[in-house]
C-alpha cells in the first residue's frame, strides 16, 4: 500500500468519478483505476462501487476513507514539521480570487512577485472565479487560499476568513436617468433592467436576497465579472448597475450617479478564505500572512 493509492482513493471519492479525479491528479483514467484496483487486491475488499452513474464508497470503502484521510494528513504534517525546522519554504500554493481583485486596488501581483522573490523555490499559481466555486474548491483541496466576496450567510467550520475590506453595495445609474433619486429602496429596482456580477459571486447574492426579500426577482439583463465594465454598460444607458460603492470622484469620472440602495442596504465583505480543519503548509501560511498585509493596507 503506498500514499499515493491512498490520494487516488481519497480524490475519486471526493469527486464521485474516475474521469474528474484524473483531471484533478493530472493522471490518465486507466493508470488512475489500475492503481484503484491494485490497493482494492492489497486490502481484499472492493472500496468503490462503480455500477452506478457517480462512484460511491462501499461498507468496506466508506470504512476506510476516514483512516485514508487521517494517514494522508500525517504524511503531510510530516513533511510540513520538517520543512518548518528547517527553515525552507517550498512547494506549491494555489490561490484564487474574485474576478478584478488582481488589479486595481488590490495589487495582487505585487505581493506574489514580492514573495517569489523571498521563496523562489515555492511555486505559485493563480487562478479567477466566482466565490461560490472558489469556496468549494477550497473545501475540496484544489485551491489553499481564496480571494473571496462573502454575504455574511456562510457559515463552515471548516474555513477560516480575515476580511479585508468591507463595503456597502450601491446602483449606479447613466447621468441622464432621473427616475431614481440620490437614495432608493430595493423595491424600486423591480421593474428595471440590472447590470451584476454573475451567479456565485458576493454582491449577486446579497442582491437576490434583498429582492426575494422584498417580493420579487431582479430582472438582471447584463451580467460581467468586473465592477468596472457592469459601470460603463450603466453609463451607456443599458440599465442600472450594483456595484461596490463609489466615491463622488469615482462616479464623476465615470460618467454616472450614484444611488445609495436602502430598505436594506446592502453590505459586503472581500475576504481571505483558507481551510482549517487540515494542516496548513508552511508557504501557504507566509503567503496567506503577505496578503493580509500588503492587501488590507490598501483597501
Amino acid at each position: 500500500m503506498e500514499l499515493r493509492q491512498l490520494r487516488y482513493f481519497v480524490t475519486v471519492v471526493e469527486e464521485a468519478s474516475f474521469t474528474k479525479a484524473a483531471a484533478r491528479l493530472h493522471l490518465a483514467q486507466p493508470g488512475l483505476s489500475a492503481q484503484i484496483r491494485q490497493l482494492e487486491k492489497e486490502l481484499g475488499q472492493p472500496l468503490l462501487d462503480r455500477s452506478g452513474r457517480t462512484v460511491v464508497t462501499t461498507p468496506a470503502g466508506a470504512a476506510v476513507l476516514p483512516q485514508a484521510r487521517a494517514a494522508l494528513a500525517a504524511a503531510q504534517q510530516i513533511s510540513h514539521t520538517v520543512d518548518e525546522f528547517s527553515g525552507l519554504l517550498r512547494g506549491h500554493v494555489r490561490l484564487g480570487a474574485v474576478s478584478g481583485a488582481a488589479t486595481g486596488d488590490y495589487d495582487m501581483a505585487t505581493v506574489l512577485a514580492d514573495f517569489h522573490t523571498d521563496h523562489p523555490q515555492v511555486g505559485i499559481s493563480l487562478t479567477e472565479d466566482t466565490s461560490d466555486r472558489m469556496l468549494d474548491a477550497l473545501r475540496r483541496g484544489t485551491l489553499d487560499l481564496a480571494l473571496v466576496s462573502l454575504t455574511g450567510t456562510e457559515s463552515d467550520p471548516g474555513l477560516g476568513t480575515a476580511v479585508i475590506l468591507e463595503t456597502r453595495v450601491d446602483a449606479v445609474v447613466a447621468l441622464g436617468d432621473t427616475e431614481l433619486g440620490p437614495t432608493a429602496p430595493i423595491a424600486a429596482l423591480r421593474d428595471r433592467p440590472l447590470i451584476c456580477l454573475p451567479p456565485g459571486t458576493g454582491i449577486r447574492s446579497l442582491l437576490e436576497q434583498a429582492c426575494a426579500a422584498a417580493g420579487f426577482e431582479p430582472r438582471v439583463e447584463f451580467e460581467a465579472a468586473a465592477p468596472p465594465l457592469l459601470i460603463r454598460l450603466a453609463a451607456g444607458g443599458l440599465g442600472t448597475a450594483v456595484v461596490p460603492a463609489l466615491t463622488a470622484a469615482q462616479a464623476a469620472a465615470a460618467g454616472v450617479r450614484t444611488v445609495r440602495l436602502v430598505d436594506p442596504e446592502l453590505h459586503g465583505a472581500l475576504a481571505l478564505a483558507w481551510r482549517t480543519d487540515r494542516p496548513t503548509a508552511p508557504a501557504t501560511k507566509v503567503l496567506l500572512g503577505q496578503l493580509r498585509v500588503g492587501l488590507s493596507h490598501k483597501g
